[in-house]
């Protein structure tokens, strides 16, 4: 049986951007994804933001991450023709407390790398955004949106050009670490047998039940995967918005804010609910949860202007009384298989550092590869 080099499960955009890596750097790759068609799950059910890097903990893998990711991905949509837009994005302050936290904010923001913030007073935001009530408020305008959709085509077209493979409705039913590689059993139309030096775990909402199904990984290196879903509201017609309008964040999240497509439509979310099985409606009887929130920033929202619009859910590796946990990359040295890497935790900013995750991967599965394979 021909042994491939890598094996990645999951055809999200953070599969895409590995499997593109991997390819680029000469390998023979192969993306297996169990649904039929590829970014059914997170990758499509998202906000589509360009994340600044503002909140994140100083030093995670998600500052770093994302700010590295976020410079490549403007590139990459200048150079591929990907639609997005830089709009820029409002962190609103009302009260002398939430002014405090602004400041802070700004302070983690340009210790994490962030660029071109700018804290405004109320008349500066205003001037920017007549409709906007706040006391103060932090631009970013390196923060933007994206066509998700678009950015997966590019992705898994470069990594076709370099020859990697897309199995479609072939789900990973098992695999057992074997000397040099790892022999995996997939399931779909046609189950077969594979074998391959490298296995990338890029699997989603499902990568710690997958994870298990891994024989010769220890069991004490995986986290519990736990579900976390948002919902969003979208608006009767054009907000009077020209960019992201975001509270100062609470303690449960990032609060109810309004994010644009690229159309200029105006959604509103999330918020959180959290989950025991995948179930993505939206219950319309949130909405008045909604509005109350929306008002303290945007008091001109018209009565009953809000429609249930979609949900998504989060791949959590934390609890929701625990502290947001960081993406979590393993590799050899957390599990001590060589030539896997499981990645738990993957949710916002994934999308925003999908290129820079895809780069951390081939890194890690290079400092570990026997020279005589490089």
């Amino acid at each position: 049986m021909e042994t491939l080099d890598s094996v990645v499960i999951g055809a999200g955009a953070v599969g895409l951007a590995v499997a593109r890596a991997l390819a680029r750097s000469g390998r023979e790759v192969v993306i297996l994804e169990a649904a039929d068609a590829f970014g059914t799950e997170t990758s499509s059910r998202n906000s589509e933001v360009i994340h600044a890097g503002i909140y994140y903990p100083a030093g995670s893998l998600k500052a770093r991450l994302c700010v590295q990711g976020r410079r490549q991905l403007y590139a990459y949509c200048e150079e591929r023709g990907i639609a997005h837009r830089r709009c820029g994005k409002l962190i609103v302050a009302n009260g002398d407390a939430q002014i405090a936290q602004l400041a802070g904010i700004e302070r983690h923001a340009l210790a994490n790398g962030v660029e071109e913030l700018q804290m405004l007073d109320a008349g500066q935001a205003r001037a920017l955004e007549p409709a906007l009530r706040c006391d103060a408020a932090l631009l970013s305008p390196v923060t933007g949106i994206i066509d998700s959709h678009s950015l997966m085509l590019a992705l898994l077209g470069d990594a076709q050009d370099h020859g990697a493979m897309l199995a479609l409705r072939s789900p990973l039913l098992g695999a057992r670490a074997v000397p040099g590689g790892f022999v995996l059993r997939v399931g779909g139309d046609e189950p077969m047998e594979l074998t391959a030096r490298e296995l990338i775990n890029s699997a989603g909402l499902h990568a710690p039940a997958l994870a298990a199904r891994i024989e010769g990984l220890p069991a004490a290196s995986l986290p519990t995967g736990r579900l976390c879903k948002g919902n969003y509201f979208t608006l009767a017609g054009r907000p009077p918005f020209s960019r992201l309008i975001y509270p100062v964040p609470e303690s449960a999240g990032l609060g109810v804010h309004l994010t644009l497509d690229l159309a200029g439509q105006g959604r509103f979310g999330p918020d959180v609910q959290w989950i025991d099985e995948i179930d993505y409606a939206v219950d319309p009887r949130r909405s008045e949860g909604f509005e109350q929130a929306i008002r303290s920033y945007w008091p001109g929202l018209p009565d009953g202007a809000l429609a249930p619009d979609y949900s998504g859910i989060r791949p959590k590796i934390n609890g929701p009384t625990e502290a947001a946990a960081d993406f979590a990359i393993q590799s050899s040295a957390d599990h001590c298989l060589p030539g896997l890497v499981n990645l738990f935790g993957i949710e916002s900013p994934g999308l925003t550092s999908c290129l820079a995750i895809g780069a951390e991967v081939l890194a890690r599965l290079d400092d570990h590869r026997p020279s005589a394979a490089r």
